[in-house]
Parts: structure tokens; C-alpha cells; sequence
């Protein structure tokens, strides 16, 4: 799983994994939240994807657009 670049230096996001129509986040407190197509929309994955890659970006994302929208969460 490859770790999150944190190009701005303060984002709450440690690694991440893509898949199909998918996207894995785990944060630094300890929360892992999968994202889906269904839950979320695909185009709400598609720029969570892109933001990942990127290394910046993304918690923000999460926190001002998609909220609670994952589709499964674990400790």
C-alpha cells in the first residue's frame, strides 16, 4: 500500500489503496474508511484517486466533500 506523499505537510492521511471503483484511506488516527463508487460516485473517487497519486490534497477532499460518504470503516 503505498504511503501518502503529504506534499502540504499536514494532512491527516498516512497510505492509501486504489482498486476498481475504490479507493482504501487510512488516517493517522488509526481509522481505515474504504470509499466506493456506490458510496461516494464515481467521480468523487476519481479525484479522491487522482489526489492520492498527486500527494496533496486529499484529506481536504474528504473533509469538504465526501464527509461521511465511505462505504465501510475499521480501527
Amino acid at each position: 500500500m503505498p504511503r501518502y506523499a503529504n506534499l502540504g505537510g499536514d494532512s491527516g492521511v498516512r497510505w492509501y489503496e486504489i482498486g476498481q471503483g475504490s479507493i482504501e484511506v487510512a488516517f493517522r488516527d488509526g481509522g481505515v474508511y474504504v470509499y466506493t463508487n456506490a458510496s461516494a460516485g464515481s467521480y468523487s473517487i476519481e479525484r479522491m484517486q487522482l489526489l492520492a497519486r498527486a500527494g496533496q490534497g486529499l484529506n481536504a477532499f474528504i473533509n469538504t466533500d465526501v464527509k461521511k460518504g465511505y462505504a465501510s470503516k475499521r480501527q
